[in-house]
């Protein structure tokens, strides 16, 4: 407890910095994956070679994952004409990891919409655009925000990679820990990397369930909800 109440300016500065880096990834890859989920979805359900091809997408976006991440660090910063500790090379390396992960779910989330639901929205004259943000866009969200919760998680994680190159963050406290042989210090910095990892994915819950209030309810209660909306653009359709 000594070295954390004499270190707090350290521990605060490294904590913010991990924040700062941890945000952006997570953001853009959501943003990126959603049209590649929506590409992939509708090649999925075209002919045999557009269906390959979506396979295709999705096969090539995991396998980015497979990149080992000090060694990606590393090679960004030639390929980007960037200093090697600029920051950027880390959001633009989370945000690649975050999209081998997002992709799919994205695709799997908006493959998840009843086809009857959009058929419906469809003989009510909204365009493709307004059925896709009004109707499936709205109904894929519980299983975007199950992906992008993993993608959170796996970026904070992952920052303190960073660390190895001499770019703030919490994991700074592991690497001057075990080269200093401090456990307290090394200690620290897993339990806030943690604690960060929890609050991340505890807001995402929390902006899910404002921008998603049919999900608020216990289990039963969101699917009756879901049941009953569904019906209703059903119903518009037999009126249309």
């Amino acid at each position: 407890m000594n070295w954390v109440t004499g270190n707090l300016d350290t521990i605060t500065s490294n904590l913010i910095a991990h924040i700062w880096l941890s945000i952006p990834p997570i953001v853009i890859s959501f943003v990126l994956s959603v049209p590649i989920g929506l590409l992939v979805n509708r090649l999925r359900k075209g002919r045999r070679g557009a269906r390959a091809t979506g396979s295709t997408i999705i096969v090539v976006a995991s396998l980015l994952y497979a990149i080992p991440s000090f060694p990606l660090f590393l090679a960004l910063p030639p390929l980007l004409g960037t200093n090697i500790l600029d920051p950027a090379n880390v959001v633009i390396a989370l945000t690649i990891y975050g999209v081998a992960l997002m992709a799919r779910s994205a695709a799997d989330a908006l493959d998840a919409v009843d086809p009857a639901v959009l058929n419906a929205a469809a003989a009510m004259g909204y365009s493709p655009v307004q059925r896709f943000f009004r109707v499936e866009l709205p109904l894929a969200g519980p299983v975007l925000l199950a992906g992008i919760r993993v993608v959170a998680v796996s970026t904070v994680s992952l920052v303190t990679v960073g660390a190895l190159l001499g770019i703030p963050n919490l994991g700074f406290l592991l690497t001057d820990g075990l080269k200093r042989g401090i456990s307290v210090e090394i200690l620290t910095g897993i339990v806030l990397t943690i604690v960060l990892a929890l609050v991340i994915d505890g807001l995402l819950v929390l902006i899910g369930r404002i921008v998603m209030p049919w999900t608020r309810g216990g289990s039963r209660d969101a699917k009756r909800i879901r049941r009953r909306a569904a019906a209703d653009v059903r119903t518009g359709e037999v009126s249309a």
